[in-house]
């Protein structure tokens, strides 16, 4: 152990305990052959596409769209250092818009929810009029007017 270490290496050799610590060896044992590094960035390349892809396609249904595009990011940051840089821009909005809707009053909240619960609604409604033709706004007033 050499008699001096700086920050950073401080801090690697305490993340290096369990799963995190095995993944990062591993990654790194991948990473030493030649063959290995290009074979890790193919199959994070893809993988990170793959979940990235699904999320954005469920981004105007309800469910976790957004969730899926920032964990195919997440995933993609393990490998490129573009991405790790948009995850953090990412991370910093998303706890800068939590503080700020915290921050307001309650009935600002639930205003804000409702907006969202608007959207949401609006998202089914129209995917569901033109993806299957089904126009749920006609239904209900059709059901209304005959009972």
């Amino acid at each position: 152990m050499p008699a001096q270490q700086g920050p950073r290496t401080a801090v690697a050799e305490r993340r290096r305990g369990g799963w995190r610590g095995r993944l990062h060896t591993t990654l790194d044992l991948i990473r030493a052959n030649p063959t290995g590094r290009v074979a890790l960035k193919i199959f994070i390349g893809i993988l990170g596409a793959l979940i990235v892809t699904v999320g954005i396609a469920l981004i105007p249904l309800p469910g976790p769209g957004w969730l899926l595009v920032i964990a195919g990011l997440g995933v993609w940051a393990v490998e490129f250092h573009w991405a790790r840089r948009l995850l953090a821009f990412t991370r910093r909005h998303v706890h800068a818009w939590t503080r700020w809707v915290t921050s307001r009053s309650l009935p600002v909240r639930l205003l804000l929810g409702a907006v969202g619960l608007a959207f949401v609604a609006v998202v089914v409604w129209a995917s569901l009029k033109y993806s299957l033709g089904i126009d749920l706004f006609a239904r209900a007033l059709h059901y209304l007017a005959t009972h």
